[in-house]
């Protein structure tokens, strides 16, 4: 891709004021749109992914520590610094004579390290499913490191996913960053689909591991399917890129000091990646040694599939709506602090709290109280028994919702301020909070609730950064209109008090998860789900508006978009 654009070409429209509430609400619904599409295709590829493997077993938890590799080095290596640290740069540097220089210098940098890190962690491949595991079989460390030389490589293709997107996301168009993973699931889909028709299902009860089954080619099938998709998620984004004016150069050199800020900001932000997978690692163990504790007793344990999938399900309503809202609103505080407007910059602030916090506390609630019906249905093909394991683990995650959106949206405003050393410095004590929990649990609990635990550590890490970011930011930039936040989130604590009485009575209707087999159960526990989940948001929607709490119509204003879209 080169350039026939000047060295000065401005590469993106300069500031703009303030993101109106249509503004915000418009770009919330593009980016909500493709982020619901992709989820919902994410689910049926878990779903396949759980016909192929199962949901807990050890072919289970090889496959999802093989995979769990690309995202947590990805995570190490790039992902926070990615996502938070370059888009206020890029702003910056849009406003800039010599702003496409450094994008284009940044892009060219960037690109080359996820080269060099996909291929080194590929060749270390053993090394780091040892790592990560504890006391797994020969046999299981066989399949896991197999399956992990096939799915590392997706390091490369997500360090170009996030680069990519992230200068689109700076040139305010959201829209392909949200959808192109649509095309990694589709692509995922027809790969499960097809390795199951080769191979057949992993059967329920999963059999016990045997390697004479796993061919090299069936290794390769499964391994192959998900990586494709992933380079087709990054590669798909030069389209809009080009369409949308930006030719990149290859550039290696700039102006004397041009990125020393990214530099620093990238290098605290680093450490404190670092930090957090530690905690992933030793996290991980625990999980693990739970998963090898179930293979020895012959019982239904959730190990570290069982919790991803919890976790795939539990993300959904944060990546629907809050980052959405949040990504939206994270360009817009990068301009208001790039003018130098500090109370513009707290009026965002407030505004992506309140936002937030409206939602993600009907969503805690709500995923709480439906947690049994959301397993079976979101993960359709587990056995009840994997389903009633990994239940108690996304009711626990679910508890989290809010200090999650509160976490991001903090983390995100102190990348704004270029204050890395900061989230540096708040990761240490999130990270002995998560370890805490976890082996406390493992010391102190039955295996069965080790992974719950994890999941525990995770909501009581997240709390901790919550209130520690936070003071850092009182102390930067003063008054955070903390009473109106602390309003909007009192009220809507009273709001939601009915609606889950309304719901927990309503689940005392639904039959058991045992008794929700086949098809038919399905489709049970399909429409009493959205059923309760419909009934629980009526009567939270109603208290909302008896308690005057106005930020409801702006948190819906990207679902009616959404609607009416579909007509």
């Amino acid at each position: 891709m080169t350039s026939p654009e000047p060295d000065d070409a401005p590469a993106v429209p300069p500031t703009g004021q303030r993101m109106s509430s249509r503004q915000l609400g418009r770009s919330t619904a593009i980016m909500a749109s493709g982020t619901l599409v992709s989820r919902v295709l994410g689910l049926v590829r878990g779903a396949m992914l759980v016909a192929a493997v199962g949901l807990t077993g050890a072919a289970a938890d090889a496959y999802d520590l093989a995979n769990k590799l690309p995202n947590t080095l990805y995570a190490l290596l790039a992902a926070g610094v990615l996502n938070s640290a370059l888009v206020p740069q890029i702003v910056r540097a849009f406003q800039q004579p010599n702003g496409k220089r450094i994008v284009d210098r940044i892009l060219t940098i960037g690109a080359t390290a996820s080269v060099v890190a996909g291929v080194a962690f590929t060749v270390a491949a053993p090394i780091m499913v040892r790592l990560y595991s504890s006391h797994w079989s020969s046999d299981q460390l066989a399949l896991a490191t197999g399956l992990a030389y096939w799915i590392i490589p997706q390091l490369t293709f997500y360090g170009l996913y996030t680069l990519l997107g992230e200068i689109l996301n700076a040139r305010g168009q959201f829209g392909p960053f949200m959808w192109s993973p649509v095309l990694s699931n589709l692509i995922s889909i027809a790969g499960f689909a097809a390795y199951i028709a080769m191979f057949g299902r992993i059967g329920d009860p999963p059999p016990p591991l045997a390697m004479s089954a796993w061919t090299p080619e069936r290794i390769a099938v499964l391994g192959s399917v998900a990586t494709i998709g992933i380079a087709a998620q990054a590669l798909i984004l030069i389209i809009p890129l080009v369409r949308g004016g930006y030719r990149w150069q290859w550039r290696w050199r700039g102006e004397r000091g041009e990125l020393t800020t990214l530099r620093t900001v990238v290098t605290w932000a680093l450490a404190a990646v670092g930090v957090e997978q530690l905690g992933v690692l030793l996290t991980t163990r625990v999980m693990a040694a739970a998963d090898t504790f179930a293979q020895g007793s012959h019982a239904v344990v959730a190990g570290n599939a069982a919790y991803f999938n919890a976790m795939m399900i539990y993300i959904v309503p944060h990546s629907l709506v809050t980052v959405s809202l949040l990504t939206a609103l994270f360009t817009s505080m990068a301009r208001a602090q790039a003018r130098g407007d500090t109370p513009g910059l707290i009026m965002e602030i407030s505004r992506g709290a309140r936002l937030t916090g409206v939602f993600a506390i009907w969503a805690s609630a709500t995923l709480v109280t439906i947690g049994p019906l959301a397993v079976r249905v979101l993960v359709p093909t587990a056995s009840a028994a994997s389903v009633d394991a990994t239940t108690p683990v996304l009711q626990t995650l679910a508890l989290g919702l809010v200090p999650l959106g509160l976490m991001v949206l903090v983390k995100r405003v102190l990348f704004v301020l270029e204050d890395a050393r900061s989230i540096f410095l708040v990761q240490i004590p999130m990270t002995i909070t998560w370890i805490a929990v976890a082996y406390g649990a493992r010391l102190l609990v039955d295996p069965q609730w080790w992974t719950v635990g994890v999941a525990a550590g995770l909501v009581a890490s997240n709390v901790v950064a919550v209130v520690l970011r936070t003071s850092t930011l009182r102390r930067r930039l003063g008054r955070l209109d903390g009473r109106r936040i602390g309003t909007v989130y009192g009220r809507s604590a009273i709001a939601v008090l009915p609606a889950i009485v309304l719901g927990v009575l309503l689940m005392r209707l639904v039959p058991s998860t045992a008794q929700l087999s086949g098809w038919d159960g399905l489709m049970v526990a399909a429409g009493a789900g959205l059923g309760i989940v419909a009934a629980m948001g009526l009567v939270y929607g109603i208290g909302l508006k008896l308690l005057h709490v106005q930020e409801l119509d702006q948190v819906l204003s990207p679902v009616k978009r959404l609607v009416r879209r579909v007509r």
